[in-house]
């Protein structure tokens, strides 16, 4: 068994545990980052640049964090290039001159984590229900982690009936609506997953429309990804707010997942009755809080930028800077919007540093 087919196995074992220790956390973090630091090479010129060795990184909280802007940058892979590699990429926005690319040689691990996460942390204890997907399908956005991680909870928690009501024509109203329907005539619960923007989408044509559901007790609502100018943007308080009236779901079982595709690991909260709400993670994903300048940690109870460790990211790189920022809480993190100013500054010095030093 080659060097990488044993990490997966490792990694899949890992996953599939019920929790961690300290030590065995950073045990495969440090394998992880000794395998990357080997074979990801703008990887190890940016941890060199850094003063991070194979002999000085001890702990996971000790491995460099790479910019998330990177992956737009450059290919961070350790696997050599494969006609059956899947390829996930960020969503372009204007302005900015690439779309991030996260490959993945296979998705075993990817899925994994992704079922194994939203096992417990969505569907709560029911094995399957009903579930309306409020975003287009894998055919339609083969580069899309959010179709993809939509596509494995249709197929491995969804009913028979379960479909799409997003597409090519856009949003499928009245078949929605026939749905919701069906769960409140025969009290069978509900799922609505998809973006936040189609929600929106949902709750604006609803409204046009004079209608509103009380879906039975058990339902639940999964919303992810902002708005991304695809619809009016909502305050938190007023969308979740909205959402509990017009779809007779508790704000408690309006569950908000934070994902992005550079990470192969979703963060969830238990729901939207207090905001902001608290997220965290399963036991293969640790974070860290941090000034993006230097990498340090801020102090306790002061706000900084998130950086992940997710130990899922098997081929690129574990340990992401992201441009979010963070306040801990009590149970996880507190997720408060984007870098602005001198934080964002941070994050645009620390790309330009990972650039020029895998350049070298």
């Amino acid at each position: 068994m080659d060097k990488a087919a044993s990490l997966v196995a490792d990694l899949l074992s890992f996953i599939a545990m019920d929790g961690c220790t300290d030590d065995q956390f950073d045990q495969l973090a440090l394998r992880l980052f000794a395998y990357q630091f080997e074979s990801n090479a703008p990887f190890r010129s940016f941890c060199q640049r850094r003063g991070a060795t194979l002999r000085n990184v001890k702990t996971w909280s000790d491995i460099p964090a790479v910019p998330i802007d990177a992956f737009k940058a450059m290919e961070l892979r350790s696997e050599p290039a494969s006609p059956t590699e899947r390829v996930f990429m960020t969503s372009g926005t204007t302005g900015r001159a690439a779309r991030g690319r996260h490959f993945h040689p296979l998705l075993d691990v990817y899925d994994l984590s992704m079922t194994r996460n939203f096992a417990q942390r969505f569907m709560q204890g029911a094995e399957r229900l009903p579930m309306g997907i409020l975003f287009p399908d894998e055919q339609a956005m083969p580069n899309s982690s959010l179709a993809h991680y939509l596509a494995l909870a249709k197929s491995e928690f969804g009913t028979p009936d379960s479909r799409y009501f997003l597409g090519s024509e856009g949003l499928d109203m009245p078949a929605l609506c026939v749905a919701l329907e069906e769960s409140e005539r025969t009290d069978r619960p509900y799922a609505l997953l998809g973006a936040s923007f189609s929600l929106v989408h949902v709750m604006d044509a609803l409204r046009a429309q004079g209608r509103s559901f009380r879906l039975p007790a058990g339902s639940r609502i999964l919303d992810t990804g902002g708005y991304k100018g695809q619809s009016r943007e909502l305050p938190l308080e007023e969308f979740y707010a909205d959402l509990s009236q017009l779809l007779g779901v508790p704000r408690s079982h309006c569950i908000n997942m934070y994902g992005m595709t550079e990470l192969s690991t979703q963060f969830y909260d238990d729901g939207n009755t207090v905001l902001p709400s608290v997220k965290s993670g399963p036991h293969w994903i640790r974070s860290r809080l941090v000034e993006p300048v230097t990498g340090r940690n801020v102090a306790p109870g002061e706000r900084g930028i998130l950086v992940h460790c997710d130990l899922a990211n098997y081929n690129a790189v574990t340990t992401i800077l992201t441009e979010d920022v963070g306040l801990w809480a009590e149970g996880g993190f507190l997720l408060l919007g984007r870098a602005e100013g001198a934080a964002a500054k941070g994050c645009s010095l620390a790309v330009e540093e990972f650039v020029k030093a895998a350049a070298a």
